[in-house]
């Protein structure tokens, strides 16, 4: 519920505060004393359209925050959660907007910068503004829908249906998206066989391709080698001229001959020297003795290395990539092969969910028709009571076109009224007096009040054109109400001022301006006692003169407003 509005800078206001109860709180005021500016404000709060017109003279800035207690407003608790805002441990939720006057405007969520759309929609689940048609939830289709399954008590009912539609739009779009894409995804399985069917010819082996480089090249130079061979073995060992190794053995004995400490590690080298061509003569050797010419095993190595490097060229890459491209393109395959089965589970799933939801919706439809029966009848009924004679309230059930699966269920639902005998019923939209549009809302609001997940509702214009015993309907219609939600209601009728809990007085003063506003007109609040509300109540009876009849007939109803 509302419990603190503070209002900074704001149209005839310099600075408000303003505290809230349970029950039914009214607020009067004569006619021009500003009224308005609390609902105006409060809306501002709620998402409504910034006008930096409204910013006082003499002020840069306007300010208001709204306080709401929301230990119980479960929806509300979750949405804060799902957008990550904090949650005050009081349970308070405050909603603060800014009016710059170089245009700016500025929305925040217990202290957190929101957007107007996250103000309008988390204020829907605080409080219900029943004046001008801008203000109106009760305007909304979808909101008939919510209050029509909040009476007939089949909520749970509608969110299933509405989960179903969701589970079945996920699975259609993924079906539709596999369906389109069919054609090209057999086109590229093809050309993936294809590949995958040539590279599985070619079965490479890892590293074949630097294995036969080396092999080709020693084919290739046989000759060559054969000949460079010889003539370092001859120079090492075969040369009778005097070769290296035996010149070597000859350093090495005259070393040997010297025996000086002194060169004792230059012999060692020659030694070790000496080994070493002898170990690599003898390797040289063998080598030789097993290299021999093979074209026809050279025309087998050129042939494999061409379908190898064929098969790299045509794909892009190289050589030694061929084993991990393949690999590649039998996982694809393998995806794609799935896609078939993909579709196959999808169509049976879409038609499984297709049919549960057909089953679980044409249950929410015979729960809706029940209660648009019951809902109408009562709704009706209050009607009658607040002076509505000849009103007739429908909750009209439009079918859906029956190859659709929307998320609301088999039908649109939309309030219609006839105000006149005779009349059609129409869309409340189309009722012109915001008088008469107040009090269908009331009229609803009472008969749903059980339901309603709304905890504060706001009347403005509840009043208009009534008078009497209607007006005294009116009245105890919204206390009773209070008793079950949070009512504030501004009126001009004292049948109905009598009726609240709370009273707040609206007065406008003149005083002493700024600058070129030499005077200022200013709006004022205060609240009333037991006294005060017995002499605005007189007020509202006789006018600005008060009399002692007129102190008696308000005193007198008063009390018995009190009483019940």
């Amino acid at each position: 519920m509302l419990t603190h509005l503070t209002v900074q800078n704001f149209a005839l206001v310099d600075h408000l505060e303003l505290e809230f109860e349970s029950g039914m709180t009214v607020v009067t005021g004569e006619t021009g004393a500003g009224k308005s500016i609390i609902l105006d404000a409060l809306g501002l709060t709620l998402g409504d359209r910034a006008d930096t017109g409204l910013i006082a003279d003499a002020a840069n800035r306007a300010e208001i925050h709204a306080t709401f207690d929301i230990s119980d407003n479960l929806p509300a608790k979750h949405w804060l959660a799902a957008h990550e805002l904090p949650i005050d441990n009081a349970g308070e939720c405050i909603l603060r907007r800014t009016l710059s006057a170089d245009g700016r405007s500025r929305g925040f969520i217990n202290g957190s910068p929101s957007t107007v759309a996250d103000l309008k929609t988390l204020g829907e689940m605080l409080i219900d503004i029943h004046s001008q048609h801008e203000h109106q939830s009760l305007l909304k289709k979808d909101n008939h829908r919510r209050m029509l399954d909040e009476f007939g008590d089949v909520l749970p009912l509608a969110s299933q249906v509405h989960e179903l539609w969701e589970q079945f739009n996920k699975a259609r779009k993924r079906l539709e998206s596999l369906r389109a894409n069919n054609a090209e995804q057999t086109a590229r399985v093809q050309l993936l066989a294809y590949q995958a069917e040539e590279l599985e010819q070619l079965a490479i082996e890892a590293d074949e391709h630097i294995s036969l480089e080396q092999e080709q090249q020693q084919l290739s130079h046989v000759d060559e080698i054969l000949r460079n061979c010889d003539a370092a073995l001859q120079a090492c060992e075969l040369n009778e001229e005097g070769n290296i190794l035996s010149q070597l053995s000859q350093a090495l004995h005259l070393l040997q001959a010297i025996e000086l400490d002194a060169l004792a590690p230059v012999t060692e080298l020659f030694i070790s020297s000496k080994i070493q061509l002898e170990e690599a003569v003898s390797d040289l050797q063998r080598f030789a003795d097993t290299i021999e010419a093979d074209p026809t095993r050279l025309l087998e190595v050129e042939a494999r290395l061409t379908s190898i490097y064929d098969i790299a060229r045509k794909h892009r890459i190289k050589p030694g990539d061929i084993q991990a491209f393949t690999l590649d393109i039998q996982a694809e395959i393998k995806s794609l092969d799935n896609v078939d089965a993909e579709i196959d589970s999808l169509t049976a799933s879409t038609q499984t969910l297709s049919s549960s939801y057909r089953d679980v919706a044409t249950r929410l439809s015979h729960a809706r028709i029940k209660a648009a029966t019951t809902l109408e009848c009562q709704v009706t009924e209050q009607l009658v009571k607040l002076g509505m004679h000849g009103a007739i309230f429908k909750a009209n059930l439009t079918p859906i076109e029956t190859s659709l699966i929307a998320p609301g269920g088999l039908e649109e639902v939309e309030f219609l009224i006839s105000t006149n005998p005779g009349q059609a019923p129409r869309s409340l939209n189309k009722i012109a007096s915001g008088g008469e549009l107040s009090r269908i809302s009331l009229a609803i609001q009472v008969v749903t009040a059980d339901t309603s997940k709304v905890p504060s509702l706001v009347f403005d214009e509840v009043d208009v054109g009534i008078g009497g015993a209607v007006a005294e309907v009116v009245g105890s219609l919204l206390r009773n109400l209070g008793g079950k939600a949070q009512i504030v209601c501004v009126t001009h009728l004292p049948q109905v001022a009598a009726q609240g809990h709370q009273h707040y007085l609206v007065t406008k003063s003149t005083g002493a301006g700024k600058g070129k506003n030499q005077t200022k007109a200013r709006t004022e609040i205060a609240t009333l006692g037991a006294e005060g509300k017995i002499e605005e109540i007189a007020r509202m009876l006789g006018g600005v003169e008060l009399t002692q009849q007129s102190l008696d007939h308000a005193k007198a109803m008063y009390n018995t407003a009190q009483a019940n």
